[in-house]
């Protein structure tokens, strides 16, 4: 059996700890990545002379073993350890980069990005989150959840720009590798992670199989993996198509303007651009949503966030498409980007507690990584079918309207676990 973590780090009051800076680096450079391959897209498929759906079902198909990997780390990580559980998903990740800078097929890249997926799943959110959660004292659980999932905004700032940049001085394939050596490097941070090990079971506690099982047969278990699908369409569909989306639709950038004047002079740039703004916004927004998690019920605040994105979405495929919209759309809608994440795994701590919080939270974002799935493909397959991304925003903004309706219902209440 694996050591039993030290009391002390499992309820300190403190905000800034060791273990919070290294999951946050970790999350940054993990995300970082992962928000960049939505620059690849176009270099891709015009040097292959691909559809785009192709390259798209490789992303989709990424955002799909991300979501089933997440549960299968959160269980390895609970059953072996962190460390050994953040080091998979490095290999894993790192190995795919590596394959896929040399694949030259369409499956060639979809089955490696199945490697990619689960590296992210190692070094995401799942495996992450479970440790700061374990960490951080309840009083400020939701907060420091925020502080972590703000990171893996920062990646989102700092990925695309550099994915660009680099773009700009060597081929496609030659960043992945650089890519390859920035997620290994990740694992200088695993000292900072404390022991690694698993906490101690609880007394009389009944085990991962009966808790899970109960959490599975709850509505409320059921209605948080429904409503957490909408989440992962419209992220999955932003981050793998819309800067390709705003490279062709957007109106062109004035030459006089302030864009321009700070070297953003094409819309192939604004798409990148808008995707570190993206990033930006929500470092504030994951920060709000984990304060506002400390003071007001969880599904209320997911059910407006909900409503919300549904709203700006629907404004902005409304409007004529311009750079001014285009960066407004990018700080709302980055508002609300990864918000949804520490009020969606806080509530499932609080209900069913943090012993097997991993592996739960794991499952629900199966169900955030299926509708990625979706979203990324069905854009490139309606895109190659009528030439435009129309249907699919209009898909998202149904399903985010649903989302909202579906989490009123949710019972807070901590579950009566089994003994």
């Amino acid at each position: 059996m694996a050591a039993p973590a030290q009391p002390e780090a499992l309820s300190s009051s403190r905000i800034v700890t060791p273990i919070l800076v290294a999951s946050c680096l970790i999350l940054l450079v993990s995300f970082g990545i992962r928000a960049s391959f939505g620059l690849f897209q176009i270099p891709i498929a015009s040097e292959f002379g691909w559809p785009r759906a192709e390259f798209s079902l490789a992303i989709a198909i990424q955002n799909l073993a991300w979501g089933i990997g997440q549960p299968v780390f959160g269980a390895i990580a609970e059953r072996f350890g962190d460390r050994r559980a953040i080091i998979l998903g490095a290999l894993l990740y790192a190995a795919g980069l590596l394959l896929s800078a040399q694949a030259v097929t369409p499956v060639g890249h979809q089955m490696l990005n199945v490697l990619i997926g689960f590296g992210i799943a190692g070094t995401g959110f799942g495996v992450i989150l479970a440790i700061v959660g374990r960490a951080a004292s309840a009083e400020n659980r939701s907060l420091l959840l925020g502080i972590t999932t703000a990171a893996g905004s920062a990646g989102q700032v700092l990925g695309p720009p550099v994915a660009e940049l680099l773009l700009g001085q060597m081929a496609w394939p030659s960043v992945f590798v650089v890519f390859a050596v920035a997620i290994l490097a990740v694992l200088l941070a695993l000292p900072f992670l404390g022991s690694g090990e698993r906490a101690a079971p609880a007394a009389g506690d009944a085990g991962m199989a009966a808790i899970v099982g109960q959490a599975l047969r709850d509505p409320s278990f059921a209605l948080i993996f429904i409503g957490f699908f909408s989440c992962g369409y419209q992220l999955g569909f932003i981050t793998a198509h819309f800067p390709a989306f705003i490279t062709e639709v957007c109106a062109p950038i004035p030459s006089g303007s302030l864009l321009a004047s700070l070297g953003i002079s094409t819309t192939s740039a604004l798409g990148a651009f808008s995707i570190a703004v993206i990033g930006l916004a929500n470092i504030g927004g994951t920060l709000l949503a984990g304060a506002l998690g400390r003071h007001f019920r969880k599904k209320y605040l997911l059910a407006q966030i909900y409503a919300a994105r549904t709203i700006v979405s629907a404004a902005f495929i409304l409007t004529p498409m311009t750079p001014a919209t285009v960066l407004l759309f990018s700080l709302i809608m980055g508002a609300l980007w990864l918000a949804t994440v520490p009020l969606t795994s806080g509530l499932v701590a609080q209900i069913w507690g943090l012993r097997y919080m991993g592996t739960l939270y794991g499952i629900v974002f199966l169900s955030h990584q299926i509708g990625a799935f979706l979203g990324v493909w069905l854009g490139g397959r309606l895109y190659d079918a009528y030439g435009s991304y129309t249907a699919v925003w209009w898909i998202g903004v149904g399903v985010g309207a649903f989302s909202a309706l579906v989490h009123l219902p949710i019972r807070e209440r901590p579950a009566a676990l089994p003994a």
